[in-house]
């Protein structure tokens, strides 16, 4: 069977360990917020409703692409194109074409940020795999000027870090989103995360230094999961709504 992503590729390791995913979903959290574009992502009301099911919908659709044959990954990466198609048309304005990039960007950067701190180092040939599995989604969804290799994303990365975000009202509302949905003891939890996998760029504009108590943890979380029993502490990570959800992402 022709998969949009190979068996043995690298991509699908890292998508298929729910507690990769959920250091994904943490520094996109963060980055989302600070995005200039934002507001497009308030214009629905969708996300500051429900913040953790809008980032576990763009989660679940990235999956969906990696773990799916050929035409079925077409197929949902034209339905995401037409769900933001359709919300353009209701604002009667367009989506810059640097949000839809600063999107990929952010599932290239977290991808790769998260399996080095939860495994190991990736070798660059590995890194290039990841850059050209999501590439390829970006291009099939017809997004204007993406880098054609891992180097001039590299660059185009930083420039967007240094040009696209900002902290604003929206920032600050969504992370009182945030900590409510979550409650203070999984939304530290949240902070403390991010600081390990978010940008210099990303860390400053919010503030959130470079000291965390998860470099403690991880260690310890490592021979929970050698021992079986990771799936406790996921399960303490985020409300009981999306338990089942975080169970699910445990492919690997």
């Amino acid at each position: 069977m022709d998969y949009f992503v190979h068996k043995d590729s690298i991509v699908r390791t890292i998508w298929g360990k729910g507690d990769t995913i959920l250091f994904i979903f943490a520094g996109s959290a963060a980055e989302f917020a600070l995005n200039k574009a934002v507001d497009w992502l308030y214009f629905t009301g969708r996300l500051p409703a429900d913040p953790l099911g809008r980032l576990f919908s763009t989660i679940g659709y990235a999956r969906r692409i990696v773990f799916s044959e050929r035409n079925a990954a077409l197929k949902a990466i034209d339905a995401m194109r037409a769900i933001h198609s359709g919300v353009e048309a209701n604002r009667g304005a367009r989506i810059p074409d640097w949000a839809y990039r600063d999107v990929l960007f952010m599932l290239i950067h977290y991808s790769i940020a998260s399996y080095e701190l939860l495994e190991r180092k990736l070798t660059l040939e590995e890194k290039q795999e990841v850059f050209d599995v999501f590439f390829r989604v970006g291009d099939r969804m017809g997004i204007p000027g993406l880098p054609q290799t891992y180097d001039a994303w590299l660059a185009m990365r930083k420039e967007h870090l240094q040009h696209d975000l900002q902290h604003s009202n929206y920032t600050v509302d969504l992370f009182k989103q945030y900590k409510k949905h979550l409650g203070p003891v999984r939304y530290t939890i949240l902070i403390e995360g991010q600081k390990l996998v978010a940008p210099a760029e990303v860390k400053a504009l919010l503030s959130l230094g470079n000291l965390s108590l998860m470099r403690v943890i991880i260690p310890v979380y490592k021979l929970a999961r050698s021992i079986k029993l990771d799936w406790f502490l996921k399960s303490l990570v985020l409300p009981e709504k999306y338990k089942e959800q975080v169970r699910s992402l445990d492919v690997v």
